[in-house]
């Protein structure tokens, strides 16, 4: 990889942003993503030594899923582009700042691609070819709890702020961080997949009746890439946390101590 200053000399049309790190690639160019690639994001082993290739060709900048498991979730700041990335589908970036995550493990990464607009025309027409990828899926309303939840779960994500990864709580620790049960938590996680799933948005099932393993990873992916949840709602995680431990509270006032064996 040539130094971000010679490329910039010579007309690089397409920056990659990676926790601060930028990698120029140049008109005609190519960049690989992955564990041991041109961009190194760690060494997680579950990452692919190669996963994601950003290329450009017939004057639009392509970014393809080169791996044969992972998928990525790719949304751009304009609205043009918001899809998933499965194994062998590829897409053409619009003009602007795309971001770019994804989860191997139970780690979650987040990357930009700026492409400037007087570069980027043919991008702009070719945005909602995905290949084959998933449709853009309208917005999905939550109810109150559901929104909590997600929150609970993208925590981690949202705070990220530069760090390489953001580790996806289990469902215990996000039942933990709102207050609530685990069964009640695994019981509202099963209802807003479901949901989610009926709207379009794919990988939250394995199956007919059988939930995806992963479905924590894509529901994350999904919720920040499509704004469900932004960091400006953090604030309502300890209140939830507050008013659980106000209701218990007044339960136990209410029902008043155990008392076991009756009178003596």
């Amino acid at each position: 990889m040539r130094p971000v200053s010679a490329a910039r000399a010579e007309g690089a049309v397409a920056v990659v942003d990676f926790c601060g790190e930028e990698h120029v690639v140049p008109s005609g160019g190519s960049l690989w993503i992955g564990r041991d690639a041109d961009l190194s994001v760690d060494d997680n082993p579950y990452l692919h030594r190669r996963f994601l290739l950003l290329r450009h060709e017939d004057g639009a900048w392509w970014l393809s899923n080169e791996g044969s498991l992972l998928s990525a979730t790719v949304h751009d700041d304009a609205g043009l582009v918001r899809s998933s990335l499965a194994s062998g589908a590829r897409l053409a970036l619009p003009p602007g700042t795309t971001k770019v995550l994804f989860t191997a493990g139970s780690t979650t990464y987040e990357l930009a691609v700026r492409v400037p607009g007087r570069l980027a025309t043919r991008a702009a027409e070719l945005a909602a070819e995905v290949l084959p990828g998933e449709a853009t899926v309208g917005p999905v309303v939550l109810t109150e709890s559901q929104r909590l939840l997600v929150l609970a779960l993208c925590e981690p994500a949202l705070r990220r702020s530069g760090a390489v990864g953001a580790v996806l709580p289990s469902n215990a620790q996000a039942a933990a961080r709102l207050g609530w049960s685990l069964t009640r938590f695994n019981r509202k996680l099963d209802n807003v997949c479901d949901r989610l799933d009926r709207s379009g948005v794919t990988g939250l099932r394995g199956g007919p009746g059988k939930l995806a393993s992963g479905r924590r990873a894509r529901l994350v992916e999904h919720a920040v890439a499509s704004r469900l949840v932004g960091e400006e709602d953090l604030p309502l995680l300890a209140a939830a946390r507050r008013a659980a431990a106000a209701s218990a509270t007044a339960t136990t006032t209410a029902t008043g101590p155990s008392t076991e064996g009756g009178a003596s």
